[in-house]
């Protein structure tokens, strides 16, 4: 599917279909952004070419019939029926083995589609007269000949699922077991997905993921891109839809009739302080008919902080984990340990729905 002539492309990463095994709740959440912000976008800046890096479904072990039937009907097809084509590689989610990524979601599902080309091999490809290095996701079978090829690669541009040290994974937990960056120097720009959170160094660019999936997504920008195969520049659309909502109560004065902000969210309450109990109750019944999804109250501790309305990413799970990490009092490789909770704790997540 190459093509010479000069384009603007979208870049979109990390989509995570049948996230949760296909929940409706999510899946109603990422309808949103493709049908109010992904589409319409498409249409208005006149582009036919997705370059799509990783991790398009969640779970390498198997997507349910729901995930894969919403997927078609309100992502591949409409994509197909516009004349869209796409530019998919392999991330460590749809490669269904650690080491391989021979067996991969992407391709088993996607091959009925003639406008979807899925690379799991690292291939250089003519992109709007652009010569990029697609890099799909790097494991045991493949990391020598990946160098390899990216040793001697001649484009100026290269595009990946990497895992690199020094970026921002979530928000405020910065990757420390990754692969060196040096390589990718070479390269005038290098976009990749993986990290949900949007970092770079100038150089290599996290774009992160389109929507809002965990806590500690809470205000961080999520979207994808335009990009511009004549000029190298990068245009980054925002998905304006938050599905989680952070509150900070703390016994001031509130307009306890205007919570329809809150209306299908999923909000969690951080009391701060509290010394009206019926001012109190007053607010978490008014909260309570603007009907929320859910609602978690989380009493305030010494220890919590909070900024801009987010609870340090609400000491979420793995922030709370590589704190004790880093407070250990032992000589094994922390870096090596944090890794280790990190896949445990990604793949429980996988299993809860």
């Amino acid at each position: 599917m190459a093509s010479s002539k000069k384009m603007k492309v979208a870049i979109i990463t990390d989509q995570h279909l049948g996230f949760k095994k296909g929940s409706k709740l999510y899946h109603d959440y990422f309808l949103k952004f493709y049908e109010e912000v992904f589409f319409p976008t498409l249409e208005r800046e006149g582009i036919t070419t997705i370059l799509d890096l990783g991790d398009t479904f969640d779970n390498r072990k198997g997507v349910d019939s729901y995930s894969l039937d919403w997927a078609k009907k309100h992502y591949f097809d409409p994509l197909h029926l516009r004349g869209i084509r796409m530019v998919s590689i392999v991330g460590n989610h749809t490669a269904y083995y650690k080491n391989t990524n021979e067996i991969n979601t992407n391709y088993l599902l996607l091959r009925e589609y003639d406008n979807i080309t899925v690379f799991s091999e690292c291939t250089e490809l003519n992109v709007g007269g652009l010569d990029i290095l697609f890099i799909p996701w790097i494991n045991v079978e493949n990391e020598v000949s990946t160098y390899e090829k990216i040793k001697k690669s001649k484009c100026k541009v290269a595009m990946g699922h990497l895992e690199l040290n020094g970026f921002t994974a979530t928000h405020g937990h910065i990757m420390e077991h990754g692969a060196d960056f040096e390589i990718y120097n070479k390269f005038k720009q290098v976009f990749s997905g993986h990290y949900h959170t949007r970092s770079n160094n100038g150089t290599i660019y996290y774009l992160g993921n389109p929507y809002e999936m965990f806590w500690n997504d809470v205000n961080d920008k999520r979207g994808f891109h335009i990009y511009d195969t004549e000029t190298l520049k990068l245009k980054t659309i925002n998905n304006p839809f938050q599905l989680y909502k952070v509150i900070n109560y703390n016994d001031t004065p509130r307009q306890l009739t205007n919570f329809t902000e809150y209306t299908d969210k999923i909000v969690k309450v951080v009391v701060r302080q509290k010394s009206d109990e019926k001012e109190y109750d007053r607010f978490m019944k008014a909260l309570d008919k603007a009907r929320p999804v859910d609602i978690k109250i989380v009493e305030r501790t010494d220890h919590l902080v909070i900024a801009d309305e987010v609870v340090d990413q609400t000491e979420d799970t793995m922030t709370l984990l590589t704190k004790y990490v880093d407070d250990l009092e032992t000589d094994l490789d922390r870096p090596r340990i944090k890794k280790v909770i990190n896949e445990v704790y990604t793949e429980a997540l996988e299993c809860i729905l």
